[in-house]
């Protein structure tokens, strides 16, 4: 597989302390800024995908007209971690 670069950036030395500081063992600071950046698009990606769903759950209540109160949401995600704590038995 052909890989491709990221572009430099310029940072401060402060920031770059800060990094080399936070490395684990046999890190390297690049390994580090790959992990970074990975991590990143994983959360854009879900942020994304979250907002998506929002909205269509709003258009779906608008076309619908079937809207919850806070009590009944609440009490539905209350059901929902008592059960997956029996699931798990606690």
């Amino acid at each position: 597989m052909k890989t491709a670069s990221i572009p430099a950036v310029r940072v401060s030395p402060e920031l770059r302390e800060a990094a080399e500081r936070v490395l684990r063992d046999g890190e390297t600071l690049s390994a580090f800024v790959e992990a970074s950046i990975r991590e990143q698009i994983h959360v854009r990606e879900s942020q994304e995908a979250f907002i998506a769903r929002g909205l269509a759950a709003r258009e779906e209540a608008q076309r619908t007209g079937e809207y919850f109160t806070v009590d009944e949401v609440l009490d539905g995600l209350d059901a929902v971690a008592e059960e997956n704590a029996r699931a798990r038995g606690k």
